[in-house]
Parts: C-alpha cells; sequence; structure tokens
C-alpha cells in the first residue's frame, strides 16, 4: 500500500509536512532515483533520498512518555504566556502529537506519538482506555455528593459524567479518580456542577501507560503496548 511522501518524510527527518513539501519543490528528493512532485506517493521498498542520502522507507514510530507540569498546555502553538510541552522537547520531536490532551492548569501523564492508529486506539471510547487521576477539592466532598458522582452520575451539557472515587486521605478533599472517558474538562466540569472546585488534578496512569519515576517537565521513551 503506498504512503504519502511528504508525510513520510516529515516523519523520518522530524520537520513538518511543509518543509517536506519544500523538500520535493526545490529538487531535494528522489524515489528509485527519480524526481518526484508535489503530492508523490511511495510503495514500502522504495529507494528514497533527500539531498543525496537514504531514507529509511519504512516509517519509524515513536512513542513518549511525558510528565507534564502545571502552566503548559499540549499545543504546538503558543497561547498567550503560556509556554507549550514542545519547549521542553528536543526538535526533533516536534512532529508527534499529544494521545489526548491535559489543560494548562493540570499535570502529569502525557502520551505523544506519531502513530496515528495508536492514537484512535488510545482516545476513542470504544477502547474504554482507563484514566486515573489525583485530585484535590477545594472544600471537603460531601458523602451524597460522592454518592452522586460514583453511582448516579453527573448530568453535564455533554452527557451524563460518572467516575470511580477513592479517598486518599481522611479530609475528604483529596481523591484518586478512575475514568474510562476523556471529554474536554470532564473531571473539572462535574465538580463544578455540584459546587466545588479541583485545586489539584494530576494524571497518573493512561492504559498499560504508568507515570512511574519520571520527573515533572521530563519524559521517557516509551514503547506500544
Amino acid at each position: 500500500m503506498s504512503e504519502r511522501l511528504n508525510k513520510h518524510i516529515a516523519l523520518q527527518l522530524g520537520i513538518s509536512r511543509r518543509e517536506a513539501d519544500n523538500l520535493i519543490q526545490y529538487d531535494h528528493v528522489r524515489v528509485n532515483g527519480e524526481k518526484v512532485m508535489l503530492g508523490a506517493r511511495f510503495e514500502k521498498g522504495d529507494t528514497i533520498t533527500v539531498k543525496n542520502k537514504p531514507l529509511a522507507s519504512d516509517t519509524a514510530f515513536v512513542y513518549l512518555a511525558m510528565n507534564k507540569p502545571i502552566g503548559y498546555v499540549c499545543s504546538r502553538k503558543q497561547q498567550g504566556d503560556a509556554p507549550t510541552i514542545y519547549s521542553l522537547l528536543p526538535k526533533h520531536y516536534h512532529t508527534l502529537k499529544p494521545v489526548g490532551r491535559l489543560d494548562k492548569e493540570s499535570s502529569g501523564l502525557i502520551l505523544l506519538t506519531n502513530d496515528g492508529d495508536f492514537t484512535y486506539q488510545m482516545t476513542h471510547p470504544k477502547f474504554f482506555k482507563t484514566k486515573i487521576y489525583q485530585i484535590s477539592l477545594d472544600a471537603a466532598l460531601a458523602p451524597i455528593h460522592q454518592q452522586l458522582v460514583a453511582d448516579h452520575g453527573i448530568q453535564l451539557e455533554d452527557g451524563p459524567s460518572k467516575l470511580v472515587l477513592e479517598r486518599s486521605d481522611d479530609t475528604r478533599k483529596h481523591w484518586i479518580v478512575t475514568m474510562h472517558e476523556g471529554r474536554n474538562r470532564q473531571i473539572r466540569r462535574t465538580f463544578n456542577a455540584l459546587g466545588y472546585r479541583v485545586t489539584k488534578l494530576h494524571r497518573t496512569n493512561f492504559g498499560h501507560y504508568s507515570l512511574g519515576d519520571i520527573q515533572p517537565g521530563t519524559f521517557s521513551i516509551t514503547e506500544k503496548l
């Protein structure tokens, strides 16, 4: 099955597709020794060269696990004064995409990859990937509200939200939250609907992946599990 040449060059060289298109347009790319045009495709086993240097014809998939600090956004473009997670990564990883997101005020495990199938399997609701968070609230969670969240679910504008809750201590302010969905700011919105504010949200697990001993602001190369 053929693959888009610009996408493959971008993945292999860690550049954008526009930069890959520039290499093609300015005649720096050959497939089986032949000049190629914008929009070209190639087959597995073809010989690809960029500026006379050979390029692998098999896509090299990369998987990173990062401990995102508070204050960083999960996008390539800076939003206001907030830095992006890409400022914490070497440039050759800047083409990787986040697998799901954490908002600016949240921290913890974020996965990045260039494997689209992996992203789909990790984020589509039908695969029921477990996510675990450590959260703190601005006030003690009333038992009746705990029961509502865990047993009945809270109705939000985009549907019901049901979370598994486990107390972290006796204050009833600190909880371990387990969920299988990943709707935008779902945990924060769930507790906001009951009159609480989430003051800390830290993800420790995503599917088979665990944060482990990865320090804030750093990452680890991992494997597809």
